[in-house]
């Protein structure tokens, strides 16, 4: 037992506490970074597109991680931007808001991309008209990756991002001191609010996003049978 932690007999609990939701973070990074990969894999495959496949950096900080998706993300919306403006250049004015429309049936968006998804990459298939009006007549650009982004740049900001993504492979109290470095009692208190607080929006919006994808594939699989 450390010293402090008979001056704070709470800090033994809280220490695994803060080693806990630092586990919890980081199976939320390795969810984001399978999910961006996922994603990356469909938009090549299916829009033509050039995106690199990301790796989680093991020796890196929380930070360092955050930002490598960040930037992935950020590419993705590039391109699914550049996909928009090609519908909307060869779309009629009526046809193009029809595709922002959320009432308008999923299926007659598809029928209205297959018009001129030829023009735009070349060829036309089914699954690109699919994947372009689940990420681009959507909200997965400006919803849901927009409120990824945001709670990645906020942890990278925060108390966790100095934090290497390492430290799980070590025991309670070297996990311990390479977040915090002391025992302090209010210190704990501090890893362990500001843990809380950006998991539960990093869980939401991890969930989403996921959820978002797997939709994106599902639709791919259907169109491809």
């Amino acid at each position: 037992m450390a010293q402090s932690d008979f001056l704070y007999p709470e800090n033994p609990r809280r220490r695994q506490e803060v080693s806990r939701l630092h586990q919890q973070l980081l199976d939320c990074l390795s969810d984001s970074f399978h999910a961006t990969n996922t994603l990356t894999e469909v938009l090549n495959m299916h829009l033509g597109c050039r995106l690199a496949s990301i790796e989680m950096k093991r020796d890196g900080t929380i930070k360092e991680n955050c930002d490598i998706i960040i930037q992935a993300m950020m590419k993705i919306q590039k391109e699914l931007q550049k996909v928009d403006e090609a519908l909307k250049d060869k779309l009629e004015p009526t046809l193009y808001r029809k595709l922002q429309d959320i009432k308008e049936r999923e299926t007659e968006k598809i029928a209205i991309v297959q018009k001129v998804i030829s023009v735009i990459l070349g060829e036309a298939t089914s699954a690109a008209s699919a994947v372009a009006v689940k990420l681009v007549g959507s909200n997965v650009t400006t919803g849901i990756i927009n409120k990824l982004v945001t709670v990645l740049a906020q942890i990278g900001a925060s108390l966790l991002g100095s934090i290497g993504v390492a430290v799980l492979g070590l025991g309670i109290d070297m996990i311990f001191r390479a977040i915090l470095g002391a025992v302090e009692k209010t210190q704990l208190q501090a890893a362990i609010k500001s843990y809380e607080k950006h998991l539960v929006e990093f869980k939401s919006a991890s969930e989403k996003y996921h959820h978002a994808i797997v939709e994106v594939t599902n639709t791919v699989k259907h169109q491809m049978k």
